[in-house]
């Protein structure tokens, strides 16, 4: 396996962080918040999960000089061709200003506002993970994955975050706010995508 004993997680949400942290906690790696070290939030400009993934991961490592892990995810609900998508985190708008909680309240009535009257509410999370060794690494490792379900008109659950209370998973007749952490992380678009990306750690050889 490739040999990492410190890795910054580009992220200051504290939900990532949390299911991050516990699914590679196996890897025996120190794991740490870009707020640690004072990095601030990347510019995500891009159209998709991929470019912004590896624009996060490389801010976090040029300013910290480690490795570097980042995510990119959202909601696709298919009737409204794949958004909120890469704009999940900030659907509502930006705002700076309000905590995370406030920022998901208004990010799911914008969803439910824009599906009212559809029929149509099936939806999937994506979820792209990058590594890079180095800012500059010209081969980083990437695993991806979805989780599919459907967007209700009334959230259940008090767990997970973001549109979890909203997104039912049919085979289960559970939201992701109504799973425990460590089933979400079994089965969620996160999770898969970092079960991927252990296995390929696990594969690579040593350095």
């Amino acid at each position: 396996m490739l040999t990492l004993n410190k890795l910054v997680i580009a992220s200051n949400n504290p939900g990532k962080l949390r299911e991050i942290a516990a699914i590679l906690a196996p890897l025996k790696i120190e794991v740490l918040p870009q707020a640690a070290f004072g990095v601030p939030e990347a510019e995500e400009p891009h159209c998709t999960f991929v470019e912004n993934a590896l624009a996060k991961a490389r801010h976090a490592s040029r300013l910290t000089g480690l490795p570097a892990l980042a995510d990119d995810s959202g909601v696709c609900v298919h009737a409204l061709g794949g958004e909120p998508g890469v704009h999940s985190a900030r659907y509502a708008g930006t705002a700076d200003a309000v905590d995370r909680e406030t920022q998901d309240r208004l990010n799911n009535e914008k969803l439910l506002q824009a599906l009212a009257g559809t029929d149509d509410r099936s939806a999937h999370y994506c979820c792209v993970i990058v590594l890079v060794r180095h800012a500059d690494d010209p081969q980083p490792l990437i695993a991806e994955a979805e989780w599919h379900g459907e967007i209700l008109e009334v959230p259940r659950g008090n767990g997970g975050f973001g549109y979890d209370p909203f997104f039912l998973i049919p085979e289960l007749g559970r939201t992701g706010a109504e799973l425990a952490a460590a089933e979400k992380n079994a089965l969620s678009h996160r999770g898969r995508a970092l079960a991927v990306l252990v296995q390929r750690l696990r594969e690579l050889p040593q350095d």
